[in-house]
């Protein structure tokens, strides 16, 4: 009788020096996360109910300002600040920067939903007013919850998380229905191809009225045209 004989691998065992959490540990680290996010909800909402109108900008943190999608979003920032929309970002590098800016340039209102992380979220030089978040989704609670229109540029795993997490609560109801404005068709039209092509036509799990519930333009004069002929909230 033949027998294999297999090559024995060495795993190395790994040692965490971590002890296990007590009932009372979670309680207790329950019950502090539980106060950190009232207060965050609390606060945020508060901060952001005290401008009149706003706009919501999304988009990469990783842009400088000599990106056209940067230099894209400081331009229409300063349209609509001039015409008295606070502008809204989550106060880091980036497209944020941008819209920050392009507001902070004419006189208008900067405002930053700051997030602490541990690298790569640095307050830019063009917030006015800001609040610091440790957690994101009471963060993008908070960036959801007044605005009159939300634009999205190219951006990472972070902007598409915050758009389609307002896509599916304005496709829910949750929210009232607000200009969802993707700008740049070269990056979001393929999306919008992969959700037409595979969750419409292929999967049915979506019905064709809901890809209307957001735009793709490049085109500034619209994306102005659609802010500001959104109705605005009620006080």
């Amino acid at each position: 009788m033949s027998h294999t004989h297999r090559k024995r691998v060495n795993v190395p065992s790994i040692h965490l020096n971590v002890e296990p959490l007590s009932h009372k540990d979670i309680v207790e680290a329950a019950k502090k996360r539980v106060s950190i996010v009232n207060k965050e909800l609390i606060e945020g909402m508060e901060f952001i109910g005290s401008y009149p109108k706003s706009v919501t900008f999304f988009g990469s943190a990783r842009f400088n300002e000599h990106n056209p999608c940067y230099e894209k979003a400081q331009r229409i920032a300063s349209i609509l600040a001039r015409k008295g929309y606070a502008i809204v970002t989550g106060g880091g590098p980036g497209i944020m920067e941008a819209a920050n800016r392009g507001s902070s340039d004419v006189g208008g209102s900067s405002i930053g939903f700051n997030i602490v992380l541990p690298k790569e979220q640095v307050m830019n030089p063009y917030v006015q007013d800001h609040i610091d978040f440790e957690y994101f989704f009471t963060r993008k609670v908070c960036l959801t919850f007044s605005a009159e229109a939300y634009l999205y540029f190219p951006g990472g795993f972070g902007t598409l998380d915050e758009f389609f997490e307002i896509l599916t609560l304005v496709q829910t109801r949750k929210i009232p229905r607000v200009p969802m404005i993707l700008v740049g068709v070269d990056f979001w039209l393929p999306l919008k191809h992969f959700v037409e092509n595979l969750l419409l036509n292929t999967y049915n799990t979506i019905s064709k009225e809901e890809l209307d519930l957001f735009v793709i333009t490049d085109d500034e004069d619209e994306i102005v045209r659609l802010v500001t002929q959104a109705p605005m909230r009620k006080e």
